[in-house]
């Protein structure tokens, strides 16, 4: 069993966050992260910065932007980490595109993942019909590729991911971007449920969650929530970082009852 899947437990619902690494600063994001660890989120994606990146809104585009003028490479999430790791035992997942992949090499990418402490890669341009070469090379060194479906996904793409998606299946709340929503969609409980027919993996949702009542809807339905661009807005507003905890206590309070 994997450090992501020995998180879904029966009756537990889990709390992942999303964190764009460099964001505000490395510096910030380490005290984030460890804010978030100590809080009750049981696992952290780290976003590693990328200059085109289509599957995020306005937040994160500009916190992924901001890091990439500081120079944040895939290098620094590297070295980032490696030191997380060694101060907190929260699983860590890589949220990053295809190309900044490619461009280190799949296999040096996994390998120097893995030695960093990473548990898992999720690839939002990456289509499980193109994803072969890398599930190989993330299987070689223990790592879960983790694909996602949205409500748009066909019965053929959902089974499709079913069959090879590790550590848990990345549900797509709508179709769209990432951003803190006023609303979650009417139809996400069908989506959820034509997912878990097929699947056997723990589902987790993300996209447009902000609120504790919103991820206690989601949780009625799925294995975990996962929020990104709600705590990177209290990141760029509350330096001292009490509003990021208050925040994320407030959803683990909201997924125990």
């Amino acid at each position: 069993m994997s450090d992501i899947e020995s998180v879904f437990k029966p009756g537990y619902k889990a709390l992942v966050a999303y964190l764009t690494a460099g964001y505000p600063d490395i510096a910030a994001t380490e005290k984030a992260a460890a804010i978030l660890s100590d809080n009750g989120c049981d696992i952290i994606e780290l976003g590693i910065p990328f200059s085109d990146p289509l599957a995020d809104g306005a937040t994160i585009q500009k916190a992924s932007y901001q890091a990439l003028q500081q120079g944040v490479t895939p290098g620094t999430c590297l070295e980032l980490a490696v030191r997380l790791r060694q101060k907190m035992a929260t699983p860590l997942v890589f949220m990053t595109y295809y190309n900044p992949v490619l461009s280190f090499g799949l296999e040096a990418f996994c390998q120097a993942s893995a030695r960093a402490g990473v548990s898992g890669l999720i690839v939002p341009d990456l289509p499980p019909e193109e994803g072969a070469k890398l599930e190989t090379a993330a299987q070689r060194h223990s790592l879960d590729l983790i694909y996602l479906l949205t409500p748009a996904s066909t019965e053929k793409r959902i089974s499709m991911v079913a069959r090879r998606s590790r550590g848990f299946i990345y549900l797509v709340s709508l179709t769209g971007v990432t951003g803190a929503r006023d609303a979650l969609p009417a139809e996400l409980e069908d989506f959820v449920g034509r997912v878990r027919k097929k699947a056997r993996q723990p589902l987790c949702v993300g996209f447009g969650i902000s609120t504790p009542e919103q991820a206690k809807r989601v949780a009625r339905v799925a294995d975990g929530v996962i929020v990104g661009s709600r705590l990177i807005q209290l990141l760029g507003e509350d330096a001292t970082l009490s509003s990021l905890k208050a925040f994320i206590s407030g959803l683990r309070s909201a997924l125990n009852t």
